[in-house]
């Protein structure tokens, strides 16, 4: 029994990576780095609550062009999402993709971009170009469409990402020697 469940521990590790290596391939290109093992791991603090990232750091001729943090936001709803949102060195988003979730199907599963180009609307946008109060769901006063019936799932990726684009903002997060970061 140990060995079949090494095995199958061994095959479900090797799976996450690959839909990780598919997910930062959606979101940047042009990196000659080793991605995967280019990492920074940090533990911040989110409106009162301990988050664990993983910054991937894309580089060109030994020079970072772009970061993808790899996040999870407990407040979908059924549960965590897992994202990776890739930023460029001026913090305009690259996108968000989803690497896993428990969203309900047919509805709040719109955020798999297989099924709903919902998420690509992301792109381009940082708080330079989009006001960080304008970061909600168009019944809540903000600019971004919800999906019918299901709007805590939309609700959960923009408080997400807007999340992302303010510890980006403070230089504790990318930096190595940074004791921690919070959303404050």
């Amino acid at each position: 029994m140990a060995l079949t469940q090494q095995a199958t521990w061994e095959k479900i590790q090797y799976n996450e990576e690959q839909l990780l290596i598919e997910r930062l391939g959606e979101l940047v290109t042009g990196y000659d780095n080793d991605i995967l093992k280019d990492k920074l791991e940090k533990t911040v603090n989110l409106h009162g609550v301990q988050q664990r990232l993983i910054i991937y750091s894309a580089k060109k001729n030994n020079r970072i062009f772009a970061y993808l943090i790899e996040h999870t936001y407990p407040n979908g709803y059924n549960g965590n999402i897992r994202l990776l949102t890739g930023v460029d060195v001026d913090n305009q988003l690259l996108g968000v993709r989803v690497i896993t979730h428990k969203e309900t199907p047919g509805l709040g599963d719109k955020i798999e971009t297989r099924k709903s180009n919902w998420m690509k609307q992301f792109k381009g946008l940082s708080f330079l170009n989009l006001d960080k109060n304008q970061w909600k769901v168009k019944k809540d006063g903000g600019v971004f469409d919800a999906f019918t019936g299901a709007t805590v799932t939309p609700r959960a990726i923009i408080n997400a990402t807007s999340d992302v684009l303010t510890l980006l903002s403070k230089p504790c997060l990318i930096n190595k020697a940074g004791k921690g970061c919070s959303d404050k």
